[in-house]
């Protein structure tokens, strides 16, 4: 019986696997649409509460109030952030690259001192010539305006995939055990009771880490608006830095790196009629040292709290976890690592627990 268990149980994995991969699109919106449900279900539940007459309003009402102030925080998000980027573009694009060379001439020298001594090849072109091309090329208008039409596209593309997600998360809010439900619905009935236990540790564990999240990224975008503030770049660039650092750092471990070059190239670009040496460099110095100690708060205060503590897993093993999803699925990979890893190790708990492996690794939960 034990062996026809687990083939069942492989087999069913492999079916989720197939339609998983037939019906990828479909599956991405549930399970954006499960997120923003199990975000958005403390506030339906309070909704609840409220009586009028004597009566407690409908949850039909809640999810829609719920759904309503999740999408007006969103939209209000890129009313502030999109403009930001297009400024942004605009003003790159207004670069005078020859002047930015000639402004950088003294350190460019020194750069091409080395770049001659150590790089033999047959381009007599100065290291001056080939920046002024490159950055000639990179903030050309028609390079920034191709990019931003690609961002129209990609926006009108994803209506489809907004009422999707908008309607799926309505019904979940709307039902509190949906899901629950469909679970039991397709779970033999001999494993009712499990499946119902995980599937209430799952909920418990994913929601206070997709909270948990949340209150991590506001920590660091709080962190690094007051740090870029204090150093005196201008309040629009500091909220684009800090926006566009709060949310790349969804990214486990190369998301801070990728928001650091951000953050560092436009405060470069946006200041490059400064003195090199006597404010362009000390400003670049500042910037790095608020990025470090946000992200030094990041690493021993916020981390700690949303991941080994939400999820109940050791550092180490959240970390190998992280690298091993990262090396099969590539960044997609890491940021679901996480919440995927918390599911099996539920999974893994209520089924395979006879296992000393297993009972070790879940023992936590």
């Amino acid at each position: 019986m034990k062996i026809l268990k687990y083939i069942l149980i492989v087999l069913a994995v492999v079916l989720f696997g197939i339609i998983a991969w037939y019906l990828g699109a479909i599956i991405l919106y549930m399970i954006i649409s499960a997120v923003i449900a199990l975000i958005g279900r403390p506030l339906v539940e309070q909704i609840g509460k409220i009586k009028i007459k004597g009566k407690n309003i409908p949850d039909a009402v809640g999810a829609g109030v719920t759904l309503l102030v999740i999408w007006v925080v969103m939209l209000a998000f890129f009313i502030i952030f999109i403009p930001l980027v297009i400024k942004e573009g605009q003003n790159l694009s207004t670069i005078n690259v020859d002047e930015v060379v000639k402004n950088l001439q003294e350190p460019l020298s020194k750069v091409e001192k080395i770049y001659h001594e150590y790089k033999a090849d047959d381009n007599n072109q100065t290291l001056e010539q080939v920046a002024s091309e490159r950055l000639k090329s990179l903030l050309s208008f028609s390079n920034i305006k191709n990019l931003f039409s690609s961002i129209t596209n990609v926006l009108g593309n994803i209506f489809i995939a907004i009422f999707s997600i908008s309607f799926i998360t309505f019904f979940f809010l709307k039902e509190k055990n949906i899901i629950t439900r469909f679970v039991l619905l397709v779970t033999p009935t001999k494993w009712d009771s499990g499946a119902l236990h995980a599937m209430l540790s799952i909920k418990k564990l994913l929601s206070r880490y997709f909270i948990g999240l949340l209150i991590q990224m506001s920590l660091i975008f709080i962190g690094l608006t007051i740090g870029l503030s204090i150093v005196g770049l201008q309040f629009s660039h500091v909220l684009l830095i800090a926006l566009f650092a709060a949310l790349i750092n969804v990214i486990p471990y190369i998301g801070p790196l990728i928001g650091i070059i951000f953050g560092l190239t436009i405060g470069i670009v946006t200041h490059l009629q400064l003195d090199f040496y006597n404010e362009l460099l000390p400003l670049m110095g500042y910037m790095t040292i608020a990025f470090l100690a946000v992200q030094m708060l990041d690493n021993f205060v916020f981390q700690p709290l949303v991941f080994s503590n939400s999820v109940k897993a050791h550092p180490l093993e959240i970390f190998l976890v992280i690298l091993a999803a990262g090396t099969l699925a590539g960044i997609g990979g890491m940021v679901v690592a996480i919440p995927s890893y918390t599911i099996l190790r539920v999974i893994a708990k209520e089924f395979f627990s006879q296992y000393r492996f297993v009972k070790k690794l879940t023992e936590k939960i």
